[in-house]
């Protein structure tokens, strides 16, 4: 998450809903505003740029999976079902995360897109065919009227969307108990966790950074509930 322009509104209230469309400044004067104020609504840009970074970022996954060259060995049906276990992958562990952020700015009232980043997409890709992968696909960047809270806020529904989906999928996990369905969800709690707590990592451009300087108290809560999952996950606890 960028966050393009954040400002402070002091000693005004902020007042609306989906049908009504007033803002009221620190005069207390109305304001029309966009109707889809509080809404989540995706530009036509933004749409292409996340159909991109999730292709390309499935196609990497799945390279991951089949470890790189060694795709050539394999049926074309079992390399359809890890492409569609990347697709599952990619959706939960890093386009929900931006949907988070995303949601959460434009209910602030923010204008809020992602926007891939085509150098780190690539990078993605050339990695994973040499068997490990790092990337860096994009971002949703926000500006508006945000407050410090809010802002805070924005960047922990990320990692926060990732926890409690890992934790969904572990529970999910011990309930199969074994087999291919069993697998995926694991891959599923262990990708989202992982990136949960990379991205609370408190330096500067991750979530962790922005969380931390708002709420060190709300950043150690998330902090503990993601480093308990992972641990869970590895059988250390």
């Amino acid at each position: 998450m960028q966050n393009l322009g954040r400002y402070h509104k002091i000693g005004a209230t902020r007042v609306g809903s989906r049908e009504g469309i007033s803002i009221y400044d620190p005069l207390d004067r109305a304001i029309n505003v966009n109707p889809n104020y509080g809404r989540m609504r995706f530009s036509d840009q933004e749409k292409r740029e996340i159909s991109i970074a999730v292709g390309v970022l499935t196609l990497a996954f799945s390279f991951i999976l089949f470890r790189g060259p060694a795709i050539v060995n394999v049926t074309a049906l079992n390399y359809l079902a890890y492409l569609l276990i990347s697709f599952l992958l990619v959706l939960s562990g890093f386009m929900l995360h931006e949907l988070a952020h995303k949601f959460m700015a434009q209910r602030y009232g923010a204008w809020a897109e992602f926007r891939m980043f085509p150098s780190g997409l690539m990078m993605a890709l050339v990695f994973s065919m040499l068997g490990f992968l790092f990337a860096a696909p994009g971002a949703v960047y926000i500006q508006g009227r945000i407050t410090e809270e809010q802002n805070g806020l924005i960047s922990a529904a990320g990692p926060a969307t990732n926890i409690v989906f890992g934790a969904i999928s572990l529970l999910a996990t011990w309930m199969v108990g074994s087999g291919v369905l069993a697998y995926v969800l694991l891959l599923l709690a262990n990708i989202n966790v992982f990136l949960g707590l990379f991205n609370l990592i408190p330096v500067h451009p991750l979530d962790g950074s922005k969380i931390f300087s708002w709420n060190p108290v709300a950043y150690l809560v998330l902090a503990a509930s993601g480093g308990l999952m992972l641990l869970t996950i590895y059988g250390i606890i």
